[in-house]
């Protein structure tokens, strides 16, 4: 487990998209953030108290978070160099990049020096077993994209938030880097080898008994070429009852590769569900999650009412508007109970 409090590193970036996880733990973990570290090039920001490493260590910070995510997951030199500031500077460093901190030997030796550790977030469990899609107990609910990036976690995470407010057991299941250091826990299935993917899944969510739902974190896109192998295997080792299907509308063109057209969403759930039905023959599709944070709200909200008239499921923004039409239709109130058993 990481040590909180977190500085986050924002670095170099100018993609909003690269510093998701570290925007994800500040939205969900403010609490243990006590600010954020960027170089004079870098105009994004989260919000917090712009600090050095030194400074964040004297405001008592314990671990660093690399939360970006750059082309192919690598550490590059300048990452390394700033990584082996914070670490000269007191802090332990946490990382789900691909490229692994503890195969940088000047960062190993540094660590080990200071008595610091270094964390890869996207390490597979240990002893995982390929996937059988025999029938197990409980309510599982998997987030799906038109896209990578279109807002999965987070729809995931309101979705959890809002089932427990409606009094219903629920847990978020990380699948990938960000989420897990939300969680604390899960598995970065975009690292697990590629026959094991619906196995890990398996075993992330097993069975239940309580009537409770597990919310299981989606990845990539079936539209996606290049991560489609892993939101296949998702797709049949969550053995979903129930989809959320998550997009960001006005993409240009899907996430690193110009010239390709997102898919229609009625298309894309099509696919979902029937991919789906491997392991799940009865999965639903339950409700569309779009992020219109690009969008005045109340274009946001025509645009999830058409939505939702045209698929026939609720739609809504879950950080702006809420998950609350989801949570209805999973988990109906009392007083709609009542009142359709009495029709």
């Amino acid at each position: 487990m990481m040590p909180a409090p977190f500085l986050l590193y924002l670095g170099h970036s100018a993609d909003p998209l690269a510093i998701k996880t570290s925007r994800g733990v500040a939205m969900f973990r403010p609490e243990d953030c006590v600010g954020e570290f960027r170089h004079d090039d870098c105009p994004l920001t989260l919000g917090l108290k712009r600090m050095s490493m030194a400074e964040a260590v004297a405001a008592g910070a314990r671990t660093l978070i690399l939360g970006i995510a750059g082309a192919g997951g690598k550490l590059g030199a300048e990452l390394v160099a700033d990584t082996a500031t914070a670490l000269e500077a007191g802090l332990n460093v946490a990382s789900g990049l691909h490229q692994r901190l503890r195969d940088e030997p000047r960062l190993v030796a540094l660590a080990e020096a200071r008595g610091l550790k270094l964390f890869d977030v996207r390490d597979p469990p240990p002893g995982l077993a390929v996937g059988k899609g025999y029938e197990r107990a409980g309510n599982r609910l998997l987030t799906i994209g038109t896209d990578c990036s279109v807002g999965k976690m987070v729809s995931s995470l309101a979705l959890v938030r809002g089932l427990r407010e409606r009094g219903v057991a629920a847990d978020f299941r990380a699948t990938g880097q960000t989420g897990v250091m939300i969680a604390g826990e899960g598995v970065a299935v975009d690292a697990v080898v590629a026959d094991f993917i619906s196995g890990a899944i398996e075993q992330l969510s097993p069975a239940r008994s309580d009537g409770g739902w597990d919310v299981i974190e989606g990845q990539g896109s079936l539209f996606h070429p290049s991560f489609a192998g892993v939101s296949l295997g998702l797709l049949h080792g969550a053995q979903p009852s129930a989809l959320v299907l998550c997009d960001e509308p006005g993409r240009a063109h899907m996430r690193g590769i110009p010239g390709r057209a997102l898919p229609d969403l009625a298309e894309c759930l099509e696919a979902n569900l029937a991919a789906a039905r491997l392991t799940s023959p009865d999965v639903q599709a339950v409700g569309i999650c779009l992020n219109t944070s690009n969008l005045a709200p109340d274009e946001g909200r025509r645009l999830c009412a058409a939505t939702a008239d045209s698929l026939g499921l609720p739609c809504t923004d879950p950080v702006a508007f809420g998950v609350e039409p989801i949570v209805e239709a999973l988990c109906p109130s009392p007083s709609r109970r009542s009142t359709t058993a009495s029709r």
